[in-house]
């Protein structure tokens, strides 16, 4: 799916039916009274796109805190905190935007923080090499 022909409202629903309904950082429910929040794992102030592939479903009490926090470093932190983090899911939205810039281009910005990104993640063994 072309993340960036979507709208806002869009790419978080298809955040949340790609991923499931829980939130990336802390794994709590994103329903009622915890309501999902389009969160850029490559942060828009890093040059991270908003496209479905930047973006996964967060809590607002999360997305919150991260503020611009690297994504891993945050990952580090949800899991020092007893969070179950989603360290596949993220590595998953992580390659894939890789990937959705390869072939859109452009985003000369994020794609060296994006690459240490990557890096940090291999480090810990969530990617293959």
């Amino acid at each position: 799916m072309e993340g960036m022909a979507l709208d806002r409202a869009a790419r978080l629903e298809a955040a949340v039916e790609r991923d499931g309904s829980t939130c990336i950082w802390c794994g709590r429910a994103l329903t009622g009274q915890v309501p999902a929040t389009t969160e850029h794992v490559v942060p828009r102030v890093k040059g991270g796109p908003s496209w479905l592939e930047n973006e996964v479903a967060a809590c607002g009490r999360c997305n919150g805190e991260r503020g611009h926090t690297a994504p891993v470093e945050w990952l580090e932190e949800c899991l020092r905190r007893g969070w179950p983090a989603d360290e596949a899911r993220l590595a998953r939205v992580l390659a894939d935007l890789a990937a959705a810039i390869a072939v859109r281009g452009g985003q000369r910005r994020a794609r060296p923080y994006l690459e240490s990104q990557l890096r940090r993640l291999r480090r810990r063994g969530a990617l293959a090499a």
